[in-house]
């Protein structure tokens, strides 16, 4: 186990800090005693200070106010995606290019939130950092560039910490397969759709967790290689189901009847043409159809233990962030 370093500690940029993984990681950071910087478009100021953190106008997709808000940071996390998996081809990666400019002109660590889309089949079922990445689709073959980027953004000073997860949850986890698939939010958890085929597991990661993750490994970077990838474990549903019984136990400590239903593909492929968004989903349907889980034991030497918050807690944590629970007494 790497020794954890305090002093690490000094001033980060974090693009996309309104979203799920990027405002988890904010928060957290701040808390650990990071100084926190936040680029956000519409701001009514060009600085705004709030919740401990320093929000900045500008917009990821442009390089200028991107080295203007990385100037004096260590570190800059790259928690910023187009909505709904639209325009990945025109926005991704001219976005990790003004991240690249900024760090290298700062010297500064890269934190990305990777994805598993990298990884071809010939790579599954347990995903290792050093797998082959021969990806199936256009995001994944996208992704590979982008990290081959930033790899090489290492040979002019930057580093770089590549973290892949499961599928996201918890309470502000913004759009994800458990908020917008499993359950609706906002309402009494009454049925769970099961988007997996029958017996195919499925990795899922606490968002909580994965930012615990991140902040751990900045806090150890010094002793990481230039460029460092990890995986988490996370939450291992080994064969579909053990999250909807996850979700159903803790809805019956709160006095609600579950059942469970198959997430309605056929529905989806139908409106595919005419939706975007699910159109992009679609495209990921192989995730579901067959087992993709993620080797945590580099991550688990380097930290000495992965984060991980016990499921039916997590699940409560979450179901009761969504809406999805009924009010607790005061």
């Amino acid at each position: 186990m790497q020794p954890l370093d305090i002093s690490c500690s000094g001033a980060a940029l974090v693009l996309g800090a309104t979203g799920g993984i990027g405002g988890e990681v904010a928060r957290q950071l701040r808390d650990s005693g990071w100084r926190v910087q936040a680029l956000q478009r519409g701001l009514a100021s060009p600085v705004e200070r709030r919740d401990g953190i320093t929000w900045l106008r500008g917009d990821a997709m442009n390089r200028d106010d991107v080295r203007r808000a990385a100037q004096g940071c260590t570190v800059i996390v790259h928690a910023v995606n187009p909505p709904g998996y639209r325009r990945w081809a025109e926005l991704v990666l001219p976005m990790i290019d003004n991240t690249i400019a900024a760090a290298v002109a700062e010297q500064a660590t890269i934190m990305l939130p990777g994805t598993v889309y990298n990884y071809g089949p010939d790579a599954f079922p347990l995903l290792q950092e050093d797998a082959p990445q021969h990806p199936q689709t256009r995001k994944g073959a996208i992704r590979v560039e982008l990290e081959r980027r930033i790899h090489g953004a290492t040979a002019q000073g930057a580093r770089a910490i590549v973290v892949r997860a499961g599928d996201f949850f918890g309470p502000r986890a913004g759009s994800s397969w458990f908020s917008q698939g499993l359950v609706k939010p906002g309402r009494p958890v009454k049925t769970i759709r099961l988007p997996g085929d029958a017996g195919v597991g499925h990795a899922w990661s606490y968002l909580p967790d994965v930012a615990r993750t991140m902040v751990e490994l900045l806090a150890r970077r010094s002793a990481l290689p230039p460029f460092a990838a990890f995986h988490m474990a996370g939450h291992w549903d080994a064969d579909g189901t053990q999250m909807a019984a996850a979700i159903g136990r803790v809805a019956a400590r709160h006095g609600l009847t579950t059942a469970t239903a198959a997430f309605p593909w056929a529905l989806v492929r139908l409106a595919a043409p005419f939706v975007p968004t699910l159109r992009e989903l679609l495209e990921m349907r192989y995730l579901w159809q067959q087992p993709v889980r993620l080797d945590g034991a580099r991550l688990a030497r380097a930290l000495g233990a992965e984060p991980h918050t016990p499921l039916d807690e997590a699940i409560e944590l979450t179901l009761r962030g969504l809406g999805c629970l009924p009010p607790t007494a005061p």
